[in-house]
């Protein structure tokens, strides 16, 4: 029986495991972000070299934006002006970036968040890890 009670214990105390991210450290998700790598369900992985195409992501409170933008060797950008809008949700254990357009809704889970690198998992459990974007300067 006293087993049994610290087995109950256990679970509620590990079912109730708060977020390993905390609410003030969304602030890191603003930037330029670039792909890194990514792992699928069945555990291969796919890694990315160079990358043509970087994320920007601007949030503010829990409503933000992610816009898709092509570096260039001057230091600039470019974009087209479309961008999807997203809502920060905390759930019980993680944060969750919910998109909501006209014909296609989709959340991804925020895994892992630092200042260099955060990891996403979509619906279909496949994980994309971001690293924060280095731009590439060549000395005039």
């Amino acid at each position: 029986m006293r087993w049994t009670i610290l087995f109950l214990l256990g679970l509620i105390f590990f079912g109730c495991a708060e977020s390993s991210i905390s609410k003030e450290e969304l602030r890191h998700l603003n930037g330029y972000w670039e792909i890194s790598n990514v792992m699928f369900p069945d555990g291969e992985q796919k890694d990315y070299g160079i990358n043509p195409a970087i994320d920007f992501i601007h949030l503010e409170g829990s409503q933000g934006y992610r816009k898709k933008m092509q570096p260039k060797f001057d230091g600039s950008y470019q974009t087209s002006n479309q961008s999807e809008a997203f809502e920060v949700i905390q759930s019980q254990e993680y944060f969750v970036l919910t998109y909501k357009h006209n014909l296609d809704d989709r959340q991804e889970t925020l895994i892992q968040l630092d200042s260099l690198s955060f990891i996403i998992r979509d619906e279909e459990g496949v994980q994309y890890i971001y690293k924060r974007f280095q731009p590439i300067s060549i000395p005039k």
